[in-house]
């Protein structure tokens, strides 16, 4: 199932849910996102119990683990530990096509179905707050990611 990401400024995102967590007996969630030139992913946020791998198919990304922004090309993989902060995006003027695994898994098709929501203006972005023990992803700010994508 492919289902609009959250459309931040620059080019078009795509999340591809490959397998939720209930299919795997809560081993993992993968999917695949895909950015378009410059797109932002996900803003600065932290997962409490699991860890989230990023193994990008295609053309560079920019990621944050901790204090750390790092250029990830193709062939390249960033493991986020439980609990460290992180965001992603697609490089400036790049795309990035990324399969994202997170073990152990949370279930993110409704996930995905709140961003959509957010995405048409039916619920507001500070709606994420209200779900964000359900879905394990716990939002934050970082100084030294705004400074990365200015």
């Amino acid at each position: 199932m492919v289902v609009p990401g959250w459309q931040p400024p620059g080019g078009p995102v795509t999340n591809q849910l490959l397998v939720d967590s209930s299919a795997t007996g809560g081993a993992l969630s993968s999917m695949r996102v895909t950015l378009g030139k410059g797109a932002n992913g996900a803003r600065p946020h932290h997962h409490g119990k699991s860890a989230e791998m990023f193994y990008v198919l295609d053309g560079t990304a920019q990621l944050r683990s901790g204090d750390q922004v790092v250029t990830a090309e193709r062939g390249d993989v960033v493991v986020v530990p439980p609990g460290t902060q992180h965001a992603f995006a697609a490089a400036p003027g790049e795309i990035a096509d990324m399969l994202v695994i997170i073990t152990p898994g949370v279930e993110r098709l409704e996930y995905f179905r709140h961003l959509e929501r957010i995405r048409y203006g039916k619920v507001p972005p500070e709606s994420l707050l209200e779900v964000q023990e359900l879905y394990d992803s716990y939002f934050g700010t970082s100084p030294v990611w705004d400074a990365a994508r200015r």
